[in-house]
């Protein structure tokens, strides 16, 4: 759901927006804008780059680089011009390209271009998420066939893709459920799903013209956007490279600088031995807890379950942070800037009816019902949720060997016990005993008030588990929620259908 690099007509150098503007570098932006005669690669050129033929790909990087050079008019001294498009297609193919060939040749036309005196973009980020080292997903190995893939299908590998590819078997469910949904056919206008991923669905008052298959379409369509912003702002991913917000014309100044380790704004603690035990015990601690778990024989009644569960799902946990306005974009988009998620069982108040999952569940009611006005939808959404589900490589931070369980299935219920979703079957106590307060803080501001994820929260819980454990528990959170979202919709379209 990326969008097109903008392509506006100006270098927007030191916050100018008139071609040849001096920057403040003193230097003049020596790209020219859109309207003129550009001699550099076109669409179509860079198109070839993604040919599955490897022998056109390497034609293609061949005519591109001719035609950059050619631009640069390395025989002409003085006469060196891009365009802005062409320098920020540069810059995110040396940043994110799978196929090294293509983006260490775009690395030297970079540099060959700044060389010549072209003011060239970098990139604000060093890597696609601000709470992930880059060299978590940048690295070479297996998880480069998917993003080989994608860029080859796509055009471009985005930070969502080269996140989830920690996980390659998800990400491959996924990039088919997506691209279902906004490509192949379907009951709605390829141009509607993304303005309804983008919008609210119909203006108050409107004719209720939609037929069921159009509005499970839509309601889909609206859950899977609103549930990948659970993960894009769970992962902290940064703006694309040649997206507005991901790239600067201006140099760096000192406080573009890497942090130190010690910096008061590092979530390191200052003393990082003393970190490194406390998050062995940590996970020593919850390995024993599971352990447990999977021990005990002591069965509870139906009605502790039923108070274990209320307990959970009326847990104070605190996730305020302060609300700035809207920005602007967004509120042009919406009428009600104030509407967002309440606590499902706020503290004191009358609490909603719950649904019990033994009432309607997914694979005994919504599947079938998804699948029947909405053709393979249903199937695809199910093997997601399975992989999501199943998904182990049955390790814990420094341990292997583990299995994990009852640890997923325990962050699955949780993200439905905060949507008021009930399994009768389930012992919410052992919530209470696997995730632990910083988790839950967590967990809960993502599913609930995405926007809100800072380092700080990201940073504070399983602080001796990998990044790609991080990231396998925001899949399961954005998945979990996903499912909750389509369980209400599709309980209320089978009780209309009645």
């Amino acid at each position: 759901m990326a969008s097109n690099p903008g392509t506006g007509s100006t270098c927007q150098a030191n916050g100018e927006d008139k071609t040849g503007q001096v920057s403040s570098s003193g230097r003049s932006c020596r790209h020219q804008s859109e309207s003129e005669s550009d001699a550099g690669p076109t669409v179509k050129s860079l198109s070839r780059l993604c040919s599955r033929d490897e022998g056109e790909r390497s034609v293609a990087l061949e005519e591109l680089s001719q035609a950059v050079l050619t631009s640069l008019g390395l025989d002409r001294p003085g006469s060196a011009r891009l365009s802005k498009q062409t320098l920020l297609h540069l810059l995110r193919l040396s940043r994110s390209c799978p196929l090294q060939e293509v983006r260490g040749r775009a690395a030297e036309l970079l540099r060959t271009a700044q060389q010549q005196g072209v003011e060239v973009p970098r990139a604000l980020a060093s890597g696609p998420s601000a709470f992930i080292p880059a060299k978590e997903m940048l690295k070479e190995g297996s998880d480069q066939d998917i993003l080989i893939e994608s860029f080859l299908s796509l055009g471009r590998v985005d930070h969502v893709t080269m996140v989830m590819a920690l996980h390659p078997a998800y990400l491959s469910c996924f990039l088919r459920t997506q691209h279902a949904l906004l490509e192949l056919d379907g009951p709605l206008p390829r141009h509607w799903r993304h303005y309804i991923a983008i919008m609210e669905l119909v203006c108050p008052g409107a004719d209720p013209r939609w037929s069921l298959a159009e509005l499970i379409h839509a309601v889909v369509l609206m859950a899977h956007a609103h549930s990948l912003c659970s993960f894009v702002w769970g992962c902290g991913l940064n703006p694309e490279p040649d997206h507005t917000g991901g790239y600067t014309f201006q140099p760096p100044s000192p406080s573009h600088l890497p942090r130190s380790p010690h910096s008061p704004h590092s979530p390191a603690h200052e003393d990082g031995r003393q970190e490194t035990v406390d998050g062995a015990m940590e996970v020593e601690v919850l390995m024993k807890r599971m352990v447990e778990l999977q021990q005990q024989e002591e069965e509870c009644t139906q009605e502790e379950m039923a108070t274990r569960f209320e307990r959970e799902r009326s847990e104070s946990i605190p996730t305020a942070v302060v609300r700035g306005a809207p920005p602007d974009l967004v509120l042009c988009l919406v009428e009600e800037p104030e509407f967002r998620y309440e606590d499902f069982a706020p503290r004191g108040e009358q609490s909603p009816p719950t649904m019990r999952a033994q009432d309607y569940s997914w694979e005994d009611h919504g599947y079938s019902l998804l699948n029947r006005l909405l053709p393979d939808m249903g199937q695809l959404l199910d093997e997601k949720f399975q992989v999501v589900s199943n998904m182990t490589y049955h390790r814990m931070a420094m341990h292997e060997g583990v299995d994990t369980h009852t640890l997923r299935k325990a962050l699955w219920n949780y993200i439905h016990c905060l949507y008021g979703i009930r399994y009768d079957d389930y012992d919410y106590g052992s919530v209470n005993v696997l995730l632990e307060r910083s988790l839950k803080v967590f967990v809960k501001t993502m599913a609930c008030h995405p926007e809100q994820t800072t380092t700080r929260i990201y940073h504070a819980f399983w602080r001796h588990f990998r990044p790609s454990e991080k990231v396998h528990a925001n899949l399961i959170v954005m998945e979990a929620r996903l499912q909750a979202a389509l369980l209400y919709t599709l309980r209320a379209i089978t009780h209309y259908m009645r």
